[in-house]
């Protein structure tokens, strides 16, 4: 089966019935876990982005707190789990803004942690990585913002 474009959806969900569109969205919710997230996102957090940062904030925190820190290996694993949930969440919210604050939260909780990821080279390099993506993206951000 191939997918429709977006244009052609968009033309066909503007012909349903309200009905119809509540109807799909449930569907739609009960299929993926990350459809039932985003629609929770968009109907209940969007409009109060600072509680759903410091929601994801918490969450961050956490899973951090859960890492097996018997070897590299475990934590590295870990930490792209996290890093792939913090990301997740960031497409939900679509600014840049929260984007820049979740991932300096995240290497922050990174750089912190115990043991020390300067004993690991791929650890390390995850770091930079993040780092250098999140200076791209302020530079893409208002000035004022930029400074704080």
């Amino acid at each position: 089966m191939k997918a429709a474009t977006v244009r052609e959806l968009k033309k066909e969900l503007q012909q349903r019935s309200p009905a119809d569109l509540v109807e799909l969205c449930l569907h739609l919710s009960k299929i993926k876990k990350e459809n039932k997230e985003l629609m929770t996102y968009l109907l209940k957090e969007a409009d109060e982005e600072e509680g759903y940062i410091i929601s994801v904030k918490r969450s961050i925190e956490n899973q951090f707190a859960e890492i097996n820190t018997k070897s590299f290996y475990f934590i590295k694993k870990s930490v792209r789990k996290i890093l792939r949930a913090v990301k997740k969440y960031i497409r939900y919210s679509k600014k840049k803004e929260t984007e820049v604050e979740l991932l300096l939260y995240f290497c922050l909780q990174l750089r912190d942690m115990s043991p020390s990821i300067n004993r690991s080279k791929i650890l390390k390099n995850l770091y930079l990585r993040e780092l250098s993506a999140i200076e791209k993206k302020l530079g893409s951000l208002h000035e004022d913002l930029q400074y704080d």
